[in-house]
């Protein structure tokens, strides 16, 4: 580097590079040297130096000068400059200025060298007669000083500078140039503002930038500006902000029509758009945007360009209109849908994809924001393009006096579509043909069909003389003459509309002179004197047009908004912009609407106008670069609409499915038996009938995406009393984030993260703030079907938070959430869901049906089919000599086949004993299970966590099925289960086998039916179809065809019968089933969750299980011995047996962290599981920890009451009510069981417990107890009342509870009833006392389900759900969808007398 230099001229050594070359971009000068930095690229090479600046101008390359060098020639020089090797440039500064380096000192200290550029003239004469680029600027300090700055602006300024070695220059240039009401912060003195479009010869420079609000004084700040690298047209001496295509200036020239970028910008901007995609997506730098960056690379490199996936394209979209400067109406950036028609080929093609948008956008006047995208530019002069410049525009036809019928605007484009051969009919509102061009060849023209063009009539709302003006105008604002510019990928044809302002009809259509010029007579009609100006006349007449404008729509129905309303929506934006994302670029002489001026809003908002990429930009008109000569010889008139439809009618089923393929759903499921998964994939294999989906797990998918989808159906179903299923607690968990952002603390992340559901969260949902009020998923469309029992109080709960929460994060339900009862009608109402989903997904995307009608009708009446006779085959595996061996190794297998199917890792515990904790003349067995684990390091558990036990099914119902099977099947043979594809190629559809990865492979058909398959449940109707299928017997085959109907009939045989499935293979004899059948169809055998009983730290190594044993007679009393799968399993295991089993953590019913705490446990029966590991934990803590430190509390916490003052019972409150002595929090156990000799359970070990003193107390509540009346926990509750009311108001007790739904209710509802009894609660006020302890963390359930060993309670809870079932399944199946909401909400109200 050259820094001693005086003469202006620099020496600079850069390096080029393979990607970027040298790191700027070069212009033409009017004179010699003809070369100059147009502007110098972010993160290249020459920014890196920071010596290179945008103007200066290059003198010499490798001591080569360039005087008098053609521009060309001395492009040449600097291209043939081999990648790697270093180059000597000497430059100058522009015209105008002097550049010089010098050596100064960082804020560190540290000697660096820098560049200084100041200007020639001296500063006190600030006479800029400087010369750029051959375009001269002056002005002169008088007229700078006209607009002076007082003291304390001039003040407020200097603040703002940010370097420290360019401050004494800057100081004193303000004595002499005037700060303007931009304030905009410069590092060089030589900058200035253009007034209107607030460009700079140097917006890299600026820092930040003050935007004043001039009607409430309020300043904002820009700094957003400073990723603008494009330059922009207006210079030091010019600003061209009001030109409708501005050019010149410092911008680069225009690149030849139609030619590609270069590969090397294409890289710089590909790199730039995938640090936006990824960084909005919180995702930058990660590995999958590393991996991305790299694959864009190698492609660029390859063929020059690259292909945007989907979501990049749909992101790129939006933030090009969220950067259009000129657009007032960007607040809706977030809701474009958008059509990618990037494989279209033919114009006929292109036509069918823009018939869709205008049908889909209009929308029937609601009208929807919408773009279609074509392909992209890749060859030379081979653009998709579509000519006109709004898809619908209305033709002008020129009359032989000069004067024109239609609309002026329109006379060239009218005159090249009859050139093409379109014959008008001569009216001022005939609708011009789509003229369409592909691959670059010749363009075609289309009719719109007339019936998707929506038009309104306009009349006046006081004249009616207006409507005999004859005046119309279509409804879809949609401008085709745009090119969207991307990540350097360029799609010349992208037609894209939102809707009107009123005053883009009114005051520019049909007022300027040169459209319809509508202001005079409307005048006339009026009564006005229009001989002079000063009546005002025009201002008059241009209210009204506006005003019948505005009337006319909004009677129509059609989407419009005033002036006035969208520039209050633009301030919004503005805002939200300005504090999302540091500012918000804007084109102040177009958002200002053309009419009302001061009057509106934004006419008194200051704005800063600059160019961001992604982009819309403005190109040359197509017919400018087509010669009609050329191909004058052969005429080609196009067919009508209904002659093409005609033609193309042979494949028009072929052509709506293409279509609809490019329309992608995503089907999203969480599920704990897999119920919901089968589910999912029936909708899937519906929905392929007219879309694309896609169905995934929500712990597989990323959730990111969910801003950028289009189309969204869930299927879920809800654990325990309201939490989400395990591998639905991500997804819960990024929606409740998105909806609430997190602070950036720690303690804030750590607390949202301990949630663990949002289902609890019915308080904190009504007094959080939403955060987040941009609605991210404001362009989604979505549906919800959840599945739950109405025996559990929270009903469907997560499907139904998922709905509330999508909703107010902005998605749009297409059909309301559907809901299935286990207990009664399940599968039923699923299949009308899906049905009613279907059709409104199909209208929402205006899908046609015709052509598919038949084929989705009858997948519709089954919904999906699964199997077949012939599409499964079971084959010998190749390791079935290795008998041995398979048999050593098949428990190992086991674990990994496990794993494979519940997603997570199944660990290995051994068993060590089994004890029954029961009298041995109880009638109940109820054991302790001990496990030993085989690593200290797997099944970490806190206490109040869960254990998954993969049980394995009985040998003798096994063998039952076996038995059964039909054909000659070795059932201990290793197999592996295929299953038949088609494959459709060019030639046709092939058919292959291809292996069924359900079950691990290869596997025994008894190790299938022991360890992964579901013999137990009641089959399925659409099992007992295929069982149907099977059956030999006609009278059978009668029987099973209406079980499998899923009506009611079969609701009652389930809950009468409890037959599994080799219960109805007796029941139904000449069925034959085969094991393909069994092996691909059956339910997967699911684990088994129980409350751990044990503290690792008091038993480190062991996990304990307090296990009910479940037997009963089936059909009342009258049919076979029912065994529960998991606990007759484990009550048959003996010492050393290995059991598969994985930790589920249970966040929300852990014990409180501060140990001073009181703890209320309630858990009759084997509720006293998760209790015993609770009491475990707190014996190891009082032996082995410091007492804790006591924590001050609100006295009257939650703002609740106090109860009523009296002594508290000792035996309740032990020695801890004291809150300022260090000692630990009560512990106190409300147990309830049969008999105090049979089933007090851990009776001894209580007794232990209590006198160690970890345990405060026991109360006990008997309901079997001879000689004494039923008692139950609650009653027990009632009794000491007080206590408990204390505790909780004062203490800041927790409160937990385990045991069935019926038990954990009455256990809420007692509570309710003491705090209005001891607290003087109203019963709204208890309620919402309960629901704050809940969503605050402090009470606790851990409800297991009802009871189905007591008939009575199964019996009343399923007669409930069935008589709500028939009420509202009359209405649910003879009305269509739309009519289903106030079913929804009666629906709702049965739910809660049910519960």
């Amino acid at each position: 580097m050259d820094d001693g230099s005086t003469d202006g001229k620099i020496t600079v050594n850069i390096v080029k590079r393979k990607t970027g070359g040298v790191g700027f971009l070069a212009v033409k000068r009017n004179f010699s040297p003809y070369l100059a930095v147009s502007h110098v690229v972010k993160g290249g090479v020459a920014h890196e130096t920071g010596f290179i600046e945008a103007g200066d101008i290059i003198l010499e390359v490798n001591g080569k000068s360039l005087e008098n060098v053609p521009y060309l020639t001395a492009l040449q020089i600097l291209d043939n400059i081999p990648t790697g090797e270093t180059l000597t440039l000497k430059i100058c500064a522009r015209d105008g200025f002097h550049a010089h380096l010098e050596t100064a000192f960082d804020e560190n200290g540290v000697v660096k060298t820098v560049r200084t550029t100041r200007p020639k003239t001296p500063p006190n004469g600030i006479s800029m007669n400087g010369n750029v680029n051959g375009e001269t600027r002056e002005s002169t300090s008088e007229e700078l000083r006209s607009n002076g700055i007082s003291e304390k602006e001039r003040h407020e300024k200097e603040q703002l500078q940010r370097h420290e070695e360019s401050s004494t220059n800057c100081k004193k240039v303000e004595q002499e140039i005037p700060y303007n009401e931009s304030k905009v912060c410069r590092e060089s003195i030589g900058v200035q503002t253009c007034p209107v479009a607030n460009g700079t010869v140097k917006p890299q420079q600026q820092k930040y930038v003050k935007l004043q609000n001039l009607v409430d004084g309020n300043y904002t700040t820009d700094t957003l500006h400073q990723k603008a690298i494009i330059p922009v047209h207006c210079t030091s001496g010019r600003c061209v902000g009001s030109l409708m295509q501005p050019s010149g200036g410092e911008a680069p020239s225009k690149r030849s029509y139609g030619v590609p970028r270069e590969p090397e910008e294409v890289m710089i901007q590909a790199k730039d758009f995938l640090q936006q995609y990824y960084g909005a997506m919180k995702l930058q730098d990660s590995q999958a945007h590393q991996q991305r960056l790299a694959e864009v690379m190698k492609e660029i490199e390859r063929n020059g360009t690259y292909d945007l996936t989907e979501k990049e394209l749909i992101f790129g979209a939006r933030m090009a209109w969220r950067n259009a400067s000129r657009c007032i109406g960007r607040i809706q950036w977030n809701k474009l849908q958008l059509f990618d028609a990037r494989d279209v080929n033919t114009p006929a093609e292109m036509f069918e994809a823009i018939c869709k948008h205008i049908k889909y956008g209009t929308n029937k006047g609601n009208i929807r924001s919408t773009i279609t995208v074509f392909p992209q530019r890749k060859t030379a002069h081979e653009d998709f393009r579509v000519w006109n410049t709004q898809l619908i525009q209305y033709a002008g036809y020129k009359q032989p006096d000069g004067s024109c019928i239609g609309d002026p605007a329109n006379i060239e484009f009218t005159q090249i579509c009859e050139k093409l051969g379109w014959e008008g009919k001569g009216g001022r509102f005939d609708v011009l043909p789509l003229v369409l061009q592909a691959h670059g060849g010749d363009p075609e023209f289309f009719e719109i069909p007339p019936e998707i063009i929506l038009e309104v009539e306009i009349k006046h709302p006081k004249f009616p003389w207006f409507e005999e003006l004859g005046l119309k105008w279509y409804a879809l604002p949609a401008v085709s003459c745009l090119c969207l510019d991307v990540g350097g990928v360029e799609m010349p044809a992208c037609p894209f509309n939102g809707w009107y302002m009123v005053t883009e009809i009114g005051a520019r259509d049909f007022a300027d002179p040169m459209r319809y010029n509508m202001l005079e007579p409307v005048a006339k009609r009026m009564g006005l004197e229009t001989k002079s100006f000063s009546s005002l006349w025009k201002d008059k007449a241009l209210v009204e047009i506006n005003l019948a404008v505005l009337y006319s729509f909004q009677k129509a129905g059609v989407t419009i908004t005033d002036h006035h309303s969208a520039s209050e929506s633009f301030l919004k934006h503005f805002a939200n912009e300005m504090k999302f994302r540091g500012g918000c670029p804007g084109d102040w002489v177009w958002i200002v609407p053309p009419m009302s001026g001061s009057a509106t809003s934004v006419f008194h908002q200051e704005m800063l106008n600059y160019s961001l990429k992604p982009s819309y930009e403005y190109q040359d008109s197509a017919w400018n670069h087509y010669s009609f000569e050329k191909h004058q010889t052969s005429p080609k008139k196009k067919a009508s609409f209904k002659e093409v439809a005609k033609a193309v009618k042979f494949s028009a089923k072929l052509m709506t499915k293409a279509m609809a393929k490019r329309q992608k759903a995503v089907i999203l499921y969480a599920t704990e038996t897999g119920k919901s998964e089968r589910y999912a994939k029936m909708l899937g294999e519906l929905f392929s009938h007219a879309f694309d989906p896609k169905v995934i797990c929500m712990q597989d998918y990323t959730y990111p995406d969910m801003e950028n989808e289009q189309l969204v159906l869930i299927v879920t179903s809800t654990f325990g009393n309201g939490d989400p299923p395990e591998n639905g607690e991500g997804f819960a968990r990024y929606l409740y984030e998105l909806r609430h952002p997190p602070e950036g603390s720690r303690s804030a992340r750590n607390k949202l993260t301990q949630l663990g559901s949002l289902l609890v969260q019915k308080e904190k949902e009504r007094h959080i703030e939403i955060k987040n009020d941009s609605q991210p998923l404001a362009n989604l469309r979505y549906s919800v079907f959840g599945l739950g029992s109405k025996a559990y109080p929270n009903f469907c709960a997560f499907a139904r938070s998922l709905d509330k929460i999508i909703r107010e994060l902005g998605g749009e339900p297409v059909l309301r959430m559907g809901e299935g009862d286990e207990l009664c009608g399940q599968e039923e109402s699923f299949k009308v869901w899906a049905k009613d989903v279907f059709q409104a997904a199909c209208d929402s995307f205006y899908i046609s049906q015709d052509e598919i009608s038949k084929e989705v009708s009858s997948s519709l009446d089954s919904v999906s089919s699964g199997w077949i006779p012939g599409r499964f085959r079971l084959t010998v595996s190749s390791l079935a000599d290795n008998e041995g061996n398979r048999l050593d190794q098949a428990f190992s297998v086991c674990f990994v086949g496990l794993s494979h199917i519940c997603g997570k890792p199944v660990r290995r515990a051994t068993l060590l004993s089994v004890k029954n904790l029961q009298s041995s003349d109880s009638s109940r067995s109820t054991i302790l299970v001990r496990l030993k684990k085989e690593k200290n390091s797997e099944l970490q558990y806190k206490p109040g966590d869960h254990l998954a036990i993969f049980p394995a099914n009985r040998p003798e119902l096994v063998q039952g099925l076996i038995d059964r099977l039909s054909g000659d099947v070795d059932p201990d043979l290793p197999v592996a289960v295929e299953v038949l594809r088609e494959i459709k190629g060019l030639v046709g559809t092939a058919k292959k086998w291809e292996q069924f990865n359900r079950l691990p492979s290869p596997i025994t058909v008894r190790e299938a039916l022991t360890r992964y398959l579901d013999i137990t449940t009641v089959p399925s109707p659409q099992f007992i179809k295929f069982l149907a299928l099977k059956a030999a017997d006609k009278e059978d085959k009668d029987k099973l065809e209406v079980l499998s109907e899923g009506n009611n009939r079969y609701e009652d045989w389930k809950f009468e019968n409890e037959c599994n499935i080799l219960d109805v293979l007796q029941d139904f004899p000449s069925v034959q089933v085969s094991a393909d059948l069994l092996l691909t169809q059956l339910p997967l055998l699911q684990p088994r969750f129980y409350s751990i009983s044990s503290s690792p730290d008091l038993f480190p190594g062991e996990v304990h299980l307090t296990v009910a044993v479940v037997q009963y007679v089936k059909r009342g009393g009258k049919g076979p011995m029912h065994h529960g799968v998991c606990s007759t399993w484990l009550n048959g295991l003996t010492a050393g047996d290995e059991v598969p089993c994985y930790v589920r953590q249970a966040k929300t019913f852990h014990m409180p962290e501060d140990g001073t705490v009181p703890i209320i446990m309630v858990g009759p029966g084997t509720g006293i599981a998760p209790f015993r590991s609770f009491w475990q934990q707190r014996q190891f803590d009082v032996i082995n920890k410091p007492a804790p430190k006591a924590k001050t509390h609100d006295v009257t916490p939650d703002s609740s009451p106090l109860p009523r003052r009296r002594v508290s019972s000792p035996a309740f409150s032990g020695n801890s009510l004291n809150p300022s002595s260090n000692r630990w929090g009560t512990m106190v156990l409300f147990f309830g069981c049969r008999n105090s000799k049979q089933d007090f359970i851990y009776k001894d070990e209580l007794a232990k417990v209590k006198d160690d003193g970890a345990l405060t107390q026991v109360f006990l509540a008997l309901s079997r107890e001879p000689q004494q009346p039923k008692k139950y926990v609650q009653d027990v509750m009632k009794e000491e009342a007080f206590d408990i009311c204390e505790q909780l108001l004062s203490q800041k007790a927790h409160f937990y509870v385990c045991g069935d739904v019926k038990m954990a209710d009455g256990v809420c509802k007692t509570l309710q009833a003491l705090l209005q009894e001891y607290a003087a609660m109203s019963h709204q006020e208890a309620q919402e006392t309960i629901d704050k302890w809940k969503s605050a963390g402090r009470y606790h359930e851990d409800i297991f389900g009802v009871t189905l060993k007591t008939r009575e309670v199964t019996t009343r809870v399923r007669s409930a759900a069935k008589r709500s079932w028939e009420y509202f399944r009359r209405p649910i199946l003879s009305k269509k969808y739309q009519s289903l909401k106030a079913v929804s909400e009666m629906e709702d109200g049965a739910a809660s007398v049910i519960c």
